[in-house]
């Protein structure tokens, strides 16, 4: 049901003050990646999860880890190997000697925001054992259940270049993930400013802008965000177009695709959009704000054949030709 209570210019003010200051502080720390320090934030908003794609040494951790200050969360570090056990990361029961029963032991996955670092070396039962987490966020040991903290955020990496030893994600994880944010080399004046930063020890001074009562009210604010019926209807229409992509786009394009978006594409978008617009000082939703990160939000949710890879098409270009089919409203 759309919640139709309106936004007030005091709440937008405010909601504007402390996305401001994680900002700030973020690119304090963070060269580049402007888009990242984007995704991170709106990720935090909808309280959803996101997929970070990038050969190593790209400051991943980094901007997790800085994100994570920013609002004084609690981090956890998760790296993902194949002999790494589902109890690894959730958490088991160990036999306490001394009193001859057995305690519970919550495992890392437990704190607001965790870094599955190259989660595509774990095995697929690993893999699996964060479905429950990521999508119904608590975990279940020995029969008992553990709710995750209100603000919870799973921000997972892997490595495409490298494929011996890695398992692929199942298209049921994928699509838990809110976004899948690819990253790229920085610009060589980029890299000069790094190591500026690296010099001047920029990353030793820790301290918080914001807290996690203000992302609980950011993500309130988000959903209450107006968007018009008309702009559902475009979401909806751009969703299956990925699904029905013969009837949007050229032949040739279409018998690229396998798979189009899950109806979790179209809720994802819509929760998307509500950040972006509440990001530039809106309490209502345009149809820039549903383009603004409809790439992140679907690449992942489209499955293309072994001929596009041959032949160099990838899920950005299936997403661009679709958009540009599909009328604005």
């Amino acid at each position: 049901m759309q919640n139709n209570t309106v936004i007030s210019e005091a709440e937008l003010q405010k909601a504007i003050q402390i996305t401001d200051k994680i900002n700030t502080y973020y690119y304090e720390k963070m060269v580049g990646q402007r888009h990242l320090g984007t995704d991170l934030l709106v990720a935090m908003m909808v309280n959803g999860h996101i997929l970070i794609e990038s050969v190593p040494g790209l400051a991943k951790t980094t901007a997790a880890k800085t994100m994570t200050e920013a609002v004084a969360g609690q981090f956890s570090r998760i790296q993902c190997t194949p002999d790494l056990l589902p109890s690894d990361i959730i958490g088991t029961q160990v036999l306490n000697y001394q009193t001859n029963k057995f305690e519970t032991k919550l495992g890392p996955v437990h704190a607001n925001f965790v870094l599955l670092d190259e989660i595509n070396r774990s095995s697929a039962k690993t893999q699996s054992a964060m479905l429950e987490v990521m999508q119904e966020h608590q975990t279940t040991i020995g029969g008992e259940v553990f709710a995750m903290p209100e603000v919870f955020m799973v921000i997972a990496t892997q490595n495409p270049i490298e494929q011996e030893g890695t398992y692929l994600l199942a298209e049921a994880q994928l699509d838990r993930f809110i976004m899948k944010t690819v990253l790229d080399y920085p610009t060589q004046a980029e890299e000069i400013e790094v190591l500026n930063r690296i010099e001047k020890d920029v990353f030793s001074n820790v301290y918080s802008v914001a807290t996690l009562d203000d992302i609980l009210y950011l993500q309130e604010l988000t959903k209450r965000v107006y968007m018009d019926d008309s702009i559902k209807d475009y979401i909806v229409r751009i969703v299956d177009a990925t699904r029905h992509p013969a009837k949007f786009i050229p032949k040739e394009l279409a018998e690229y695709v396998t798979i189009g978006s899950s109806i979790r594409g179209a809720i994802c978008l819509m929760e998307v959009a509500k950040a972006i617009a509440l990001l530039n000082g809106r309490d209502y939703v345009t149809p820039d704000d549903v383009k603004a990160h409809i790439y992140p939000v679907l690449r992942h949710r489209i499955a293309l054949n072994f001929a596009a890879v041959a032949d160099g098409v990838n899920e950005d270009k299936i997403i661009e030709t679709i958009l540009g089919a599909i009328p604005t409203p």
